[in-house]
């Protein structure tokens, strides 16, 4: 998905399964911590429902929607930690196992790259 859209534009927008049937409208918008990129996304996936937490990564925004790219059954079947809160590294651990993605590269340990090679302090 593209990464310079403003995460509050997506709240509302329907969101759509791979095969276009529609699952439902989107709540809420997690940012990564690390970078702030817009991640995952909470959809209300019915009147009485519960929210469905998916992947903005592999997702589309085409024609106004969310276009995620798998099934409908895989996205009602996703991990539930209730809306409104942070999602803990546990718990997207998780969402990341149960969507089959693999989990992103921790960001690399700090280094003063001002330094040349053999250099003492």
């Amino acid at each position: 998905m593209q990464t310079d859209i403003d995460p509050r534009s997506l709240i509302g927008r329907k969101a759509f399964d791979r095969n276009g049937h529609k699952i439902g409208t989107i709540d809420e918008v997690y940012l990564d911590d690390a970078t702030g990129v817009p991640e995952w996304a909470a959809v209300r996936t019915g009147l009485f429902s519960r929210d469905a937490f998916v992947p903005l990564g592999p997702s589309d925004l085409v024609d106004d929607a969310l276009h995620i790219p798998y099934d409908r059954s895989l996205i009602k079947d996703a991990p539930d930690f209730g809306v409104g809160r942070h999602l803990s590294p546990e718990q997207e651990v998780q969402l990341y196992h149960h969507y089959g993605i693999a989990l992103p590269a921790p960001p690399p340990p700090d280094r003063d790259f001002g330094k040349l090679a053999g250099q003492d302090d």
